[in-house]
Formats: C-alpha cells, sequence, structure tokens
C-alpha cells in the first residue's frame, strides 16, 4: 500500500511499478458535521489570518443549487450541485469522476473501448495529481445523453478526471464559455461554447459574475442572484432540485493499515461491526513477526497470532487497522491538565479550571491537520458535555523558522586546489558546499577540511593573508547544503543560556531568520560580563548589600518595565536587547548591589535560566528561582526629576548643564548664564535674547 506523495502517474515512485487504486472500507470520523460552526468558529480566534484563510477554503462553503439531469435511454438520473445555476443555458456537456457509481451503465457499446481503458487509467491517479495538474487535458465519451430540463436539449456525458469523486456530486455541469477548466476541456475535444453572460470572450472564458444573463430563456436579462433564485425556484416548483449549502472538506479517513497506531476497539460478528466491552480496554496492540502487510495485503495486524475478540457467543476477529496520528495529538492537552486521572480522560474540575490553551505556537502547516482536527474534536466532546471549552487555541503565534546559513569553498577546475573567496575573480572556479560546522566567522578550518571526506586530505589552498574565506549564502536549512547546525555541538561550545538568547535574539518570533554564528560571541560575551557584575577582577564573590545608586535602579526598573511589555507582545529578540543595555550601565556603574542583581535575574531567568539559578543559588537562596516572584517596575524610579540642557550661544551649542525639571524659565535661564562655561563664551556681554523650553534647550542671543 503507497500513499499518495509515493505515487506518479500510476506508477510507484519507487521502482516504477504500476499501481491500482483498491476501494477499501475504512472508519471516518464525520467531521463534515460540524462544517458550519467549523467555519463561524474562525470569527472568535486570535489566529492568523493566512491560518484561518486556510481553514475557510479548505472546509469550503459553497451556496448553490442541487439538481437532477435526467439521462436519454436510462432510469438513472445525474445529480449535479452547482454555484452558478445561473448560466444553466450554456451547459454543453456533463463530466463524470471516473470514479462515478454511473459510469459502467452510461458506456455505450461503441465507446466501450475506449472509456473503459480511460477508466482504468485514470482511477490510478491521485486526487492530489489530478487537482494540481491543469496542464494534462484527457477525457473519453460516454456515448450516452443527458436532458437539461431547462430547454430540455441534448447534451453529452462525458469522464474526466478533473471531476473528483469526492466532491460535490462527483457530476459537474460544464459551462465552457464561463469556465476555464470546462473552457480547455471544450476546446481540445471540439465541444461547444455557448456564452450566456455579456462580456467579452476574445481572451478565452471569463466567470462573469454579477453580470447580465443572456441567451437564457426565462432568466435572460437578469442579474446574476435574481437569476439563480428565479432558476432555483423552477427547480423547486418542478420537484427537480433545491438551493443548498455544499462544503468541499469531506469526512476525515481515521484508519491506518500501519503498525504502530492505537488499535481501534471494533470487532466483527457475521461481517458487522461491534464495539468491544468497556470494561476490557486499553485494547494494546499484539506482537507481529514483522511491522509489514501480509503477503496478501492486509495490515501488519493481520500477522498476529490470535487477534481475536473473545464473547459469550463465539471468538471473532478483531479490525487490523490502526488510528491515525491525529487520534492522541487531537486531543492531548486536556490529558495533561488531569494526568494521574484514572478514570477519566480529564475531570470536570479541572478542565473548567484550564479551560482552552491559552497560546499555542506552531506552524502554518498544521492549519488544515491537527489545527482542525483538533477543533473538530474538542466541539465534539464539549456536544458530548466532557469539556466546557468549544475551541481548545484561543491565540496562536506562526513562528518563522531559521534558515541555514550556507557556506562555500571554490574548486580550481581541473584541480584538487580551493581558492579563497576574495580571490575567484583570477580563477576559473565551480563553488562548492561546505560543512558550516567546520568554518568559523567565514574562515575555513584547513585542517578540518581535509578530514571531512576522503577525496579532500590532499586539497591545495590559494589563500588571502594566510587564511582561507568562504563564500555564504541564505538557503533553506538541509542536510545536502552542509548548513545543518546541531544545538548539541553550539551547546558544548557556548552553552544552552547562550543557544536560547541567541535564537530569540536573531530577530522578531514570527519572522524567517538566517542562522549565523558570526553574531554569537555577542550574546557569549554579554553571559560573561554578566557573571562578572556579581565577581571581583580576581574572580571571588563580590555582591555587596549596600543600597543602589539612584542611576543603578533607573537602570534596572527601565529594563524590568521593556522586559515585561515585550514578554506580553512575545518581542524577545528586544528583551535580550534590553538586557544587554542594562548588563552594560551597571558595569559602567561598577554596580554590584543585591538589590539591584537579585531582580535583574528573577527577570533574566526565563531567558536564560541555567545562569541566573546558578547565580541565584550562590546569593543564598535555597528554593529555585522559578518560585520568585516576579518583580514589578516602579514608576518612581522611572520618572526623570532632571535633564540635561542643551545651551547654545548665538546658534552654536557650547556647553550643557544638569537641571532639575521643576525650576521655573527665569531659574533655567539664570543658571545658564551664571554656567561658567557660558561666561567663558558671554565674555561679559549682555544677551540681548534668552530662549528657554524647559525640559529641551537654551538659546543665548548676543
Amino acid at each position: 500500500m503507497l500513499s499518495n506523495d509515493e505515487v506518479k502517474d500510476g506508477f510507484s515512485e519507487r521502482g516504477g511499478h504500476p499501481v491500482e487504486r483498491k476501494r477499501m472500507m475504512q472508519w471516518s470520523m464525520r467531521i463534515t458535521a460540524y462544517a458550519e460552526r467549523l467555519l463561524t468558529g474562525l470569527e472568535g480566534l486570535d489566529w492568523p489570518d493566512p491560518v484561518k484563510e486556510m481553514q475557510r477554503n479548505w472546509i469550503g462553503r459553497s451556496l448553490g443549487a442541487e439538481m437532477v439531469f435526467d439521462v436519454e435511454g436510462h432510469d438513472e438520473k445525474i445529480k449535479v450541485f452547482t454555484t452558478r445555476i445561473d448560466t444553466i443555458y450554456g451547459v454543453t456537456y456533463l463530466a463524470l469522476a471516473p470514479e462515478h457509481e454511473l459510469v459502467a451503465n452510461l458506456i455505450t457499446e461503441d465507446q466501450r473501448e475506449t472509456a473503459v481503458d480511460y477508466v482504468a487509467q485514470a482511477k490510478n491517479r491521485s486526487e492530489r495529481d489530478r487537482m494540481s495538474d491543469v496542464k494534462t487535458i484527457s477525457g473519453a465519451f460516454t456515448g450516452s445523453y443527458a436532458i437539461n430540463p431547462f430547454n430540455e436539449e441534448k447534451i453529452p456525458i462525458w469522464i474526466a478526471d478533473y471531476v473528483l469523486a469526492g466532491y460535490g456530486t462527483g457530476a459537474v455541469m460544464a459551462v465552457p464559455s464561463h469556465d476555464e477548466r470546462d473552457f480547455n476541456f471544450a476546446n481540445h475535444f471540439g465541444l461547444e461554447k455557448r456564452q450566456v453572460l455579456e462580456g467579452d470572450m476574445s481572451n478565452g472564458s471569463f466567470p462573469g459574475k454579477g453580470g447580465t444573463i443572456m441567451n437564457s430563456g426565462f432568466i435572460s436579462g437578469m442579474k446574476m442572484q435574481q437569476a439563480m433564485d428565479k432558476a432555483i425556484s423552477f427547480l423547486e416548483e418542478k420537484g427537480i432540485g433545491k438551493g443548498k449549502i455544499q462544503y468541499r472538506m469531506r469526512d476525515a479517513i481515521f484508519t491506518r493499515q500501519r503498525y504502530w497506531g492505537e488499535p481501534l476497539p471494533v470487532y466483527f460478528k457475521n461481517n458487522l461491526p461491534y464495539l468491544i466491552n468497556e470494561s476490557d480496554l486499553p485494547l494494546r496492540l499484539p506482537e507481529v513477526d514483522k511491522y509489514l502487510p501480509t503477503e496478501d495485503g492486509a495490515p501488519p495486524l493481520g500477522r498476529a497470532k490470535d487477534w481475536t475478540y473473545k464473547t459469550e457467543s463465539g471468538t471473532y476477529p478483531l479490525e487490523m487497522s490502526t488510528m491515525p496520528g491525529w487520534a492522541g495529538s487531537s486531543w492531548y492537552f486536556f490529558r495533561y491538565m488531569d494526568a494521574n486521572n484514572k478514570e477519566e480522560f480529564v475531570g470536570k474540575t479541572a478542565a473548567d479550571y484550564w479551560g482552552a490553551v491559552d497560546l499555542y505556537i506552531g506552524g502554518a502547516e498544521h492549519a488544515t491537520g491537527h489545527l482542525l482536527y483538533s477543533r473538530f474534536w474538542t466541539k465534539f466532546l464539549f456536544d458530548r458535555g466532557l469539556v466546557s471549552i468549544e475551541e481548545p487555541f484561543q491565540k496562536m503565534i506562526n513562528q518563522g523558522m531559521i534558515q541555514g546559513r550556507s557556506n562555500f569553498v571554490y574548486r580550481k577546475k581541473g584541480t584538487n586546489a580551493f581558492v579563497s573567496h576574495g580571490l575567484i575573480g583570477e580563477h576559473e572556479v565551480s563553488p562548492m558546499h561546505v560543512d558550516v560546522n567546520i568554518v568559523y566567522n567565514d574562515q575555513l578550518d584547513l585542517e578540518a577540511f581535509k578530514n571531512w571526506r576522503p577525496d579532500l586530505k590532499d586539497a591545495e589552498f590559494i589563500l588571502e593573508d594566510g587564511k582561507y574565506n568562504c563564500g555564504a549564502e541564505v538557503e533553506k536549512m538541509s542536510k545536502s547544503k552542509y548548513n545543518v547546525v546541531n544545538p548539541d555541538d553550539v551547546i558544548e561550545s557556548y552553552g544552552a543560556d547562550t543557544l536560547r538568547l541567541y535564537e530569540m535574539f536573531l530577530g522578531p518570533l514570527e519572522q524567517f531568520k538566517p542562522w549565523n554564528t558570526n553574531g554569537i560571541d555577542g550574546v557569549f560575551k554579554f553571559l560573561k560580563k554578566l557573571w562578572r557584575l556579581f565577581h571581583d577582577q580576581n574572580g571571588e564573590w563580590n555582591v555587596s548589600d549596600k543600597p543602589a545608586s539612584k542611576e543603578a535602579l533607573k537602570s534596572l526598573h527601565k529594563t524590568m518595565k521593556k522586559v515585561e511589555e515585550d514578554i506580553e507582545r512575545h518581542a524577545f529578540n528586544t528583551s535580550v536587547s534590553s538586557f544587554m543595555i542594562c548588563v552594560n550601565e551597571l558595569s559602567a556603574l561598577k554596580c554590584n548591589n543585591k538589590d539591584v542583581l537579585e531582580p535583574l535575574l528573577v527577570v533574566l531567568s526565563p531567558y536564560a535560566p541555567h545562569i541566573a539559578e546558578e547565580l541565584w543559588e550562590r546569593l543564598g537562596h535555597q528554593e529555585s528561582i522559578i518560585n520568585s516572584e516576579f518583580p514589578q517596575a516602579e514608576e518612581k524610579y522611572l520618572t526623570e526629576d532632571s535633564h540635561q540642557y542643551p545651551v547654545s550661544i548665538n546658534g552654536k551649542m557650547r556647553a550643557k548643564i544638569e537641571l532639575s525639571l521643576s525650576l521655573s524659565k527665569q531659574e533655567i535661564e539664570e543658571a545658564a548664564l551664571a554656567d561658567e562655561h557660558i561666561q567663558k563664551w558671554t565674555n561679559g556681554q549682555k544677551p540681548k535674547k534668552v530662549i528657554v523650553v524647559p525640559g529641551k534647550i537654551v538659546n543665548i542671543v548676543l
């Protein structure tokens, strides 16, 4: 058994063997029953708009009409769903999915060989291939005709693989003039194209939404919505159709034909499924000799010696498929709330206390998988009265990917000599990716390079100033590009705190960021400078219990306020910058006061927990720093009570003086004129004018 990704054009990607698609009995989760609630529930979520739009498109709500076409010479009727019933007079053929249940009955003898061959070929292409491949146009005529109930015209019935059995009814009323795929199909097979919407068709088909209807009998001259309403009324009066809301989303297949997964607690009696008794749960996976399907194609559980269930009436086979990964990932967060509960997956008290997950950080690639299934699962549990919330994740942030920074060496063509980046203009070279773990600040470790691969052991180098400088480029991290950074190596060289801080320092959480080890030294030096605040020049512990200076307290509380704001905004990169500024200011002030350093450690601990915990213990604390109360910034330390006034004479700044912000204009003027530096420039002259802007500047005009 192969997944869709392993099949290309009806053949296995590995080996090129022909693949046959077979219908298989599968268990499904009826997520379609929740389609409307899943759609409307998005409005109240604090999620990125692109993720919500992906779910809206996946659910695919369409407002249209469902109708039936009679088939000439047959009792069967073809049911069609359309969002554009206003174009009904433009229908020139019907297209059925190759898997449609009526295909076999509608193929006439004169078309049988061609049509049957086409169906066999088309059915073995995955739906994903058929949806994405818009260039390949293929189809086969059944030989049968349908009757358009609006004008009694005969229209040919075709089989086309661009129609999917799982969406809508598996049948399409084709309007080539106003649908691109229908237009291309009609062009390819020479079918009629009939314009029923006013507009210019010189460039091909056009949807014409909102346009005026033409060539359409009793709805001619109407606008789109009016024509749709009138056409739906006609269907309902004739009893051949009705207005309908359709969803693109389909029920989710809930079984996998593999070993690893939760076994389904179902047994079969006379080919009918029954649930095993609750008292017999949990049902555990059996031992098997191989984790492979059986020789006759049954799932791996078919290899178990006794995969059966015993009841009073007999012994019966158990379901051999297992549950998918999302069987657990859709609700695991509830189990975290009450992990030791032996009776329930979560108790009501715990569920009511914790509620929804406050913040979910994850990639947008989960939008139509895990995130959608979790929402569905939670709504189901809510309906059963087992939880008190309808939405599992109230707020979501999509974190940006850490991109790789590749390094290159340049092989001189036809040799095993490598040219340094700055000299490649002088030689004919070809670039080659090199392992970033043997490059430091873009300089190649020559010996490590020679030991990297056997073919490089005799490598020669053309150097710049005795060094080999590598080229660099930002790319996706990939083993083939040798730019994957092993966190263990970084931790070994710099420590876990450096790695944590540097990842945050690279940029905003939501943005894609290139990994560049060239900047990691700066973060490492910051942590060493932090360490020195607690020690003297000889490395001895040196923390004072004396009250800190006003300047030191101001630096601390300014940092505390900024970090608190950054945490709320998830702007961790600017928090790291604030820590660096604070440590620099405290170092300049030679601050080693406990009343500053202690709260600084608490604020820093979520970012650099290991060094914070170590210093916290050395301060004499018995409990972990994680149990300490997070300090609050106090405004009294942040309020400025003085200002450094730049004093200009005839437009040129000549001095700066520190004055209290409480002084009046007259007092500021007097203080400025009395300053010895200003008196040197005025040289006893009486100013013609003195301009004072409190809290800003002083300007003296002589």
